[in-house]
């Protein structure tokens, strides 16, 4: 995985979140519909986008689309993907960018679907200049955001009864995993880092919401009232430290190689809450980033580090 500064980092979070325009196909906002047949009749339809038969050379620019289609059994239909999807390991990574994407290069690869999640360079128009059917599906603000996606690539790909099966097991196992959690008097708080510059995430972004449904509350929303940080503040020391978070969970691992040691060794930090009771948790850096079917294992990471704590 590539080096990227927390900054960066943030900013790409930003910016999936906010690309929500353009001329690309976007993933439609009908309820996905239960169950269904992995044998799914073409023409297949998603929003204005109409794809005659099913594709078998599909390029995934995104690191979350490619978990999702191999997650749905569409592995074998893609045939190239973006040079940070680095899960599952089997997937045909190539160098491709996707955050520099060049139309050129992508139409060499001869694609009969892009699934991309942001609209960087304009590649949309490029792309459709091309004849080259393009999917975009942004980054998730929210679960059912999520659902949606899968089902629609379930529905392009041919695996909407798969797609349906995924969306059933990830709900059936975040509602498992929330209706396991104590009854507490006072939430428990805490901090989630990008990177060691301390930028973070608020409530309201899609990462904020997995620690709402773990029954946390987040420091960093005060600091982001306004929201013109995107949901994406930098958070001073004496922020932190003066807040006092019961937890520390760390997404810069792989990154920035960040550990409840070097957490430990920050000035100012040894009588923060989290701590001073060793409840700093590493998280997988790219699970932390995505919005795909692994959500549902932070999910799991966050509920059991929070459940260890007396009510």
């Amino acid at each position: 995985m590539s080096r990227r500064t927390p900054r960066l980092f943030a900013a790409a979070l930003a910016v999936g979140a906010l690309l929500l325009g353009g001329c690309a196909e976007k993933t439609s906002t009908d309820t996905p519909a239960a169950g269904g047949s992995s044998a799914a009749s073409f023409p297949a339809t998603v929003g204005k986008l109409t794809l005659d038969k099913r594709p078998e050379k599909i390029v995934s620019l995104s690191p979350t689309t490619t978990e999702m289609l191999f997650a749905i059994g569409a592995g074998e239909q893609v045939t190239a993907v973006d040079d940070q999807s680095n899960y599952p390991p089997e997937a045909p990574k190539s160098d491709l960018s996707g955050y520099q994407p060049n139309a050129e290069a992508i139409a060499g690869k001869s694609p009969d679907l892009v699934v991309l999640s942001n609209d960087l360079n304009k590649i949309v128009d490029q792309l459709t200049t091309l004849k080259i059917p393009v999917l975009l599906t942004p980054a998730a603000a929210t679960l059912d955001d999520t659902y949606q996606q899968i089902a629609d690539l379930g529905t392009l790909t041919g695996h909407s009864g798969e797609a349906a099966d995924l969306v059933k097991k990830m709900k059936d196992e975040i509602t498992a995993l929330t209706g396991s959690l104590p009854q507490r008097a006072e939430k428990l708080t805490y901090f989630h880092e990008l990177g060691p510059e301390l930028y973070t995430a608020t409530s309201k972004t899609f990462i904020g919401s997995i620690y709402a449904l773990a029954g946390l509350e987040n420091i960093a929303d005060p600091s982001d009232a306004d929201g013109k940080n995107g949901g994406y503040p930098q958070l001073s020391q004496e922020v932190i430290v003066q807040a006092n978070p019961d937890f520390v969970f760390l997404s810069d691992t792989k990154c920035c190689e960040q550990t409840a040691a070097t957490v430990k060794a920050r000035s100012g930090w040894a009588g923060v809450t989290a701590v001073k009771n060793s409840q700093i948790v590493a998280l997988d850096d790219d699970i932390a980033s995505r919005w795909g079917p692994r959500v549902v294992d932070l999910l799991r990471v966050i509920v059991e580090a929070t459940a260890k704590v007396p009510a």
